[in-house]
């Protein structure tokens, strides 16, 4: 899914849910698509409709700069570096992101050199989570861990979207959480985004009424 628009902001969206149409899919999208009506371009992929082969530790990126498995995973490449900011989001399952997401993260280590510096220019970032507990602070140590790793791989984290409860409410039926993450689409699709910041934002399971 693309949208051209006035802005020189490209908003690249990465979806790690097998489900097409889920909870974490409908919120990356809708961060997508607050930033697109501020003019930003748009891409979005659904990774479980991609073909990525898990990283098979052979070192060879470092030393050549690009990964050699020929895969989906190579367009994704081409698709950060170009990119301004990156919204990844994944659902929480077994405490964890997805297998799925996790194999994209994995292939990220051919964004590291040889001493292990990144080759991304501080991509600026944004996380989100849906869970089907209700307590947001459930995973709040591995949200941080996964925002480290993804400092360490380059990327600048300003901000990880938490919708929590999803079990008992879907995204669908919560109009005000899914505005809450358009607005921060309009936010970052202005010209001069914001260094880092490392923050966290909790989305109510509260829907309006």
């Amino acid at each position: 899914m693309k949208s051209n628009g006035g802005s020189n902001i490209k908003v690249l969206g990465l979806v790690g849910s097998p489900k097409i149409d889920g909870n974490t899919s409908r919120l990356v999208n809708a961060v997508l698509e607050g930033a697109a009506e501020k003019g930003a371009e748009t891409v979005v992929y659904n990774i479980a409709s991609l073909d990525i082969k898990g990283c098979d530790a052979c070192g060879r990126c470092q030393e050549q700069g690009c990964c050699v498995i020929n895969d989906d995973m190579q367009e994704l490449y081409r698709e950060i570096q170009t990119a301004d900011v990156i919204v990844l989001g994944s659902p929480v399952y077994m405490w964890q992101v997805t297998a799925q997401t996790k194999l994209l993260l994995d292939r990220m280590t051919a964004f590291l050199r040889p001493n292990f510096s990144s080759r991304l220019e501080h991509k600026k970032l944004i996380l989100v989570f849906s869970q089907g507990i209700q307590d947001r602070d459930a995973f709040k140590p591995y949200f941080e861990y996964t925002a480290g790793l993804l400092y360490y791989l380059g990327f600048d984290v300003l901000d990880t979207l938490i919708a929590a409860g999803t079990d008992k409410l879907e995204v669908a039926f919560r109009p005000r959480l899914l505005e809450n993450a358009k607005d921060l689409g309009r936010l970052i699709s202005v010209s001069n985004l914001p260094g880092l910041e490392y923050n966290r934002i909790e989305l109510s399971r509260t829907p309006s009424l």
